[in-house]
């Protein structure tokens, strides 16, 4: 389980919520739970937060993952964006590309703001 996922879903404001495994390059959905909005409440679409949702990768434009232990990134967060994953190894654990990176956290707030 991967917990705080923040979900950037396209034209919506974002949504934090559990992620029962990391992102393969061959998924076509997003499976997750304990849906929230930023805020930590029950988001207006949502029935009960602790139902399992499925997204369409074609809807989401990106994922902010925290770093935990299970996650192994170092101590920045990891950015998935829509099916384009580059980096990501076959146990679902970044590369020596995603390493290079910088994340602006700058561009990260404004988008939290929109």
């Amino acid at each position: 389980m991967i917990p705080n996922a923040v979900i950037h879903i396209n034209n919506e404001q974002p949504l934090i919520a559990d992620l029962f495994e990391m992102p393969s390059p061959g998924d076509l959905t997003l499976r997750c739970t304990n849906l929230r909005t930023l805020d930590r409440k029950r988001p207006v679409f949502a029935d009960d937060m602790d139902s399992v949702f499925i997204f369409a990768w074609v809807n989401i434009r990106f994922i902010e993952i925290v770093p935990t232990s299970s996650t192994k990134t170092g101590d920045r967060p990891l950015v998935v964006a829509g099916n384009v994953r580059p980096g990501f190894g076959p146990d679902g654990a970044s590369s020596e590309v995603e390493a290079d990176l910088e994340i602006d956290e700058d561009f990260l707030r404004r988008i939290r703001e929109v």
